[in-house]
């Protein structure tokens, strides 16, 4: 990883470290620092566990302020939404974060790059990173830029599943159903893939760690699908 590289990256958030190794941490995948384990020690895993609570506090502020109507459960179920791993990948995918995070070998070559687990994990990363090196102000700024103010269809995402059926019943379009098409990885690791159908069309298919995420991943492109037309 070339240090011009994250120059790059740097101008794209419109935020500039002082301490550049800590930008350097946040894009150091755990497969990366294992592969490099003589040369490379530490990973981006803490700093992952700081942007996450980072996060948290910035996205419930947020809530709080911006919808004084909505009770606890309410407040809770959209920051689930806000803050879900796909979400948080679709963000890092808006600022190309994929292109600028060091992996294993093995990783890279099968597809780590875009995969929602390790770029939602370096979202919240970069976030530890700057929350460390420019303090909890320029954390929620580059927050409320990359997350908060283009959440836009994100937030179908939490009640897709819901929605989707409840538009299939006012149709006459078929019954809809989850199909599961495949599965991957270790049992501690698993992926597994499905594909929505309405009646005996097939519409979109989701990934997920479960086969309930995986469902919803399917039922909210299935609705972006259906807007679309």
């Amino acid at each position: 990883m070339k240090p011009i590289r994250l120059s790059v990256l740097e101008d794209k958030i419109s935020y500039h470290f002082q301490d550049k190794d800590l930008l350097l941490l946040a894009m150091t995948h755990s497969s990366y620092a294992n592969e490099q384990k003589n040369k490379v020690r530490q990973n981006n895993e803490r700093l992952e566990f700081l942007g996450d609570a980072v996060l948290e506090i910035t996205v419930s502020d947020y809530l709080f302020r911006t919808y004084p109507d909505y009770d606890e459960g309410k407040m809770t179920k959209t920051r689930s939404s806000m803050v879900c791993e796909f979400t948080l990948a679709s963000c890092a995918r808006d600022i190309n974060l994929g292109e600028y995070l060091l992996l294993s070998h093995g990783e890279d070559s099968t597809g780590g790059r875009e995969r929602d687990s390790i770029l939602s994990d370096a979202f919240e990363a970069l976030i530890g990173a700057i929350y460390v090196d420019g303090g909890m102000e320029m954390a929620s700024r580059f927050i409320h830029s990359y997350l908060l103010d283009g959440i836009g269809d994100r937030t179908l995402f939490y009640d897709a599943k819901t929605i989707l059926q409840e538009m299939v019943q006012a149709s006459e379009e078929g019954s809809l159903r989850y199909q599961l098409i495949g599965e991957s990885g270790p049992d501690h690791n698993k992926e597994f893939t499905v594909e929505t159908y309405i009646g005996n069309k097939a519409y979109a298919q989701g990934n997920g760690r479960t086969k309930k995420s995986a469902e919803q991943m399917a039922a909210y492109r299935t609705l972006l699908m259906l807007k679309r037309q």
